[in-house]
């Protein structure tokens, strides 16, 4: 059942990290080049057109995703980092990964796209998820 009972002020802090995680993780310190490559997107002043409308909706989806963890870790009751973070891991090994494989098995994806787009669910759910436990 979901519980509209949940800490409102650290599902919108965690959903700030979040977006902090993708920006880093999607920079050009980080995996961003390559990530360009894989996907093979065309950087061009067209692209970056709309940028502060698919940011607000990609805090909207962020808000979303903390909000909905935040109600498996009160069902889970998980109350300390590692208990948070293991359900963080447990959601993505459940729903996000396999959902993701598809890149891979009918979009003939590389094997090192799915990598880096599921390495960043991966992080970025368990350090919001441990965040959470201990906060809520």
């Amino acid at each position: 059942m979901i519980s509209w009972n949940v800490n409102y002020l650290a599902v919108f802090v965690t959903a700030i990290i979040s977006m902090a995680i993708g920006m880093f993780w999607y920079s050009q310190k980080a995996l961003g080049t390559q990530w360009i490559e894989l996907s093979k997107i065309k950087i061009d002043k067209k692209k970056m057109e709309g940028m502060g409308q698919k940011m607000f909706i990609a805090f909207i989806a962020a808000l979303i995703t903390s909000f909905v963890l935040a109600n498996f870790i009160k069902f889970t009751e998980a109350a300390n980092l590692v208990s948070g973070a293991q359900t963080g891991l447990l959601i993505w090994f459940g729903f996000i990964a396999p959902v993701q494989l598809g890149i891979v098995l009918w979009e003939s994806k590389p094997i090192k796209l799915f990598l880096i787009n599921t390495g960043c669910s991966l992080v970025n759910l368990a350090i919001i998820g441990a965040i959470l436990a201990v906060w809520m």
